[in-house]
């Protein structure tokens, strides 16, 4: 990521532009990240992978009974224990 002040984003605005558009630009203020400048698509493509997160009070009770009832599949199980165990056996 490339990191500017407001100042020299702010006199060459266009080399700044053009730069976002391959990777993120962090603008500063007084030493302090103020802003991040990035392409369309990249925003875009954060906003299709946004989700929103709720409290477990704000769920149905029909939503609450299908995660009780949901299962595993077996290609995570393996994974699951040895999670289990490398967060509690150590």
């Amino acid at each position: 990521m490339l990191t500017v002040s407001a100042t020299e984003f702010q006199k060459n605005f266009a080399k700044y532009q053009d730069a976002a558009l391959v990777q993120p630009v962090t603008v500063t203020q007084n030493g302090r990240e103020r802003i991040v400048i990035l392409s369309a698509e990249t925003y875009r493509q954060m906003q299709r992978h946004t989700r929103d997160v709720l409290p477990v009070e704000a769920l149905t009770d029909a939503e609450v009974a299908a995660i009780a009832q949901a299962g595993v599949h077996t290609r995570f199980v393996q994974i699951l224990s040895l999670t289990y165990y490398n967060t509690f056996a150590n």
